[in-house]
């Protein structure tokens, strides 16, 4: 009973306790209404959920799958995360009384030659007691509830770090798969260049035989052969080492991925530019950083309630007997219940030096938010124009790689008549060849810039 008519006077005056410290406003950012470049508006997504599943590519849906289950990176951040959630708990735990359950039994001796007359003394003396006792902390002020509120901040916090991991390592992987798919696709180009200039070789051999041609043309067939294998060999060494860090990041290290061209992939739609402040709402890391700023702002409230009175009710009852067997039946109930309050009067000036550095938490944080904001709308700018520009000049190396092919077919033709020397068809086939490499470089390019824009964007996008 009188535990109870505790509780109801803790929680009856916890209804009229007053919040130190100030309350979390978002601080105004002025964000442009537009982005600095503008984005062709004919292929546009509205939604970017899971927008890897754009490039429309079933290999890197698998990769993204097998990455998001067994990357050891998000497994950090997501044990980050189980570890702020039981910090959280564990803060919101000491607005609620705590009941213990202690019990006690001594059997004690008394002299003889004491103060106490020999006739009272008796030789032995037991004592048993066991009681239920609780000790509360009076929220006037408060640091509880402050304290909640900043590991409550800290734990979305850790769910946005985790965010951002994830995003990091979608458009990691997936520039890594592109950069694989880039390689491949040089690798089949040379390839096929290989084959060609075999053949020239074996009738530049024939011709040399029949007199028609010198040893220069031979000797310049040999030499191209060999440049365009030891290119090809350098091309799968870099294949290699590409596939290795697709290994790590998905987490499977019995990956085999086959070899396909980077035509293959569809050219992804992209998202509406116009609204920077959304920013706000879809990239983790901003979010994650306001967290950060509402947590530094709420122990501003923390270390100013340790100006103020600290006041604790202490509550008991119990059982006590001197024989155990009877605690229950001839025992004495015991209670207590008790008020303490600390004050600080002098510590010169530690508890508002606290204070002092809260708040200087708080504008660090602030700053940080700050940063973030335009860093963030640095990336998206720096997306855009890269799309933009890359596109174009994917476009014109098409142009410039159609050009060089049929310049390269009328040279071979005009070489095979007679009419025109080895070198001159060599000069064509080189030039074709780095127009293809040029040009799958290039596509290369504009689809990673279009990872780095959905990951500027936050990796989702919603026009509601």
């Amino acid at each position: 009973m009188i535990l109870r008519l505790l509780l109801l006077f803790i929680f009856s005056n916890l209804i009229s306790c007053a919040l130190v410290g100030p309350d979390y406003t978002r601080p105004e950012i002025n964000l442009p209404n537009t982005y600095h470049q503008e984005v062709n508006k004919e292929n546009i997504a509205t939604d970017l959920n899971n927008w890897w599943k754009l490039y429309q590519d079933p290999a890197l849906d698998d990769l993204m799958d097998k990455a998001l289950n067994k990357n050891v990176d998000i497994n950090a951040a997501i044990a980050r995360l189980e570890e702020a959630d039981a910090y959280l708990k564990q803060v919101g735990a000491a607005l609620i009384p705590s009941v213990d359950l202690t019990s006690q039994g001594n059997r004690s001796k008394t002299t003889e030659t004491g103060i106490i007359p020999p006739s009272f003394v008796q030789p032995f003396r037991k004592n048993f007691n066991i009681q239920l006792g609780t000790s509360f902390e009076l929220d006037f002020w408060g640091r509880l509830r402050r304290a909640k509120e900043s590991a409550r901040a800290e734990y979305i916090a850790s769910q946005y770090s985790k965010d951002t991991v994830v995003l990091s390592l979608q458009s990691t992987l997936a520039s890594n798969y592109l950069l694989l798919r880039s390689i491949d696709s040089q690798i089949q180009a040379l390839k096929d260049n290989v084959v060609s200039r075999k053949e020239n070789l074996e009738l530049t051999k024939k011709r040399l035989e029949s007199g028609l041609i010198s040893a220069l043309d031979l000797h310049q067939a040999e030499a191209a052969l060999n440049n365009l294998s030891a290119q090809l060999s350098d091309l799968m060494r870099q294949r290699e080492i590409v596939a290795n860090q697709l290994i790590l990041l998905s987490g499977d290290m019995n990956l085999n991925i086959p070899e396909n061209k980077l035509d293959a992939l569809v050219t992804p739609p992209i998202p509406p530019a116009n609204m920077p402040s959304s920013l706000l709402e879809s990239r983790p890391d901003i979010k994650e950083a306001e967290q950060i700023m509402i947590a530094a702002n709420a122990n501003i409230g923390v270390a100013k309630a340790a100006l103020f009175p600290n006041i604790v009710l202490t509550a008991n009852f119990g059982r006590e007997s001197a024989e155990l067997k009877n605690i229950d039946k001839t025992g004495s109930d015991i209670w207590g219940i008790g008020l303490g309050l600390t004050l600080p009067i002098f510590d010169s000036g530690r508890a508002q030096t606290r204070v002092s550095q809260a708040t200087a938490k708080q504008k660090q944080a602030l700053s940080y938010y700050e940063s973030s904001i335009q860093n963030a709308f640095k990336e998206v700018n720096n997306a855009i124009v890269s799309l933009k520009e890359y596109t174009e000049q994917e476009n014109d190396l098409k142009f410039t790689q159609d050009a060089a092919k049929k310049a390269m077919d009328i040279a071979s033709n005009r070489y095979k008549a007679g009419y025109s020397s080895y070198l001159e068809y060599l000069d064509a086939q080189r030039v074709y060849n780095d127009a293809s490499i040029a040009y799958i470089q290039k596509r290369q390019l504009r689809l990673m810039a279009s990872v780095e824009l959905f990951k500027s964007l936050g990796g989702s996008w919603s026009t509601q």
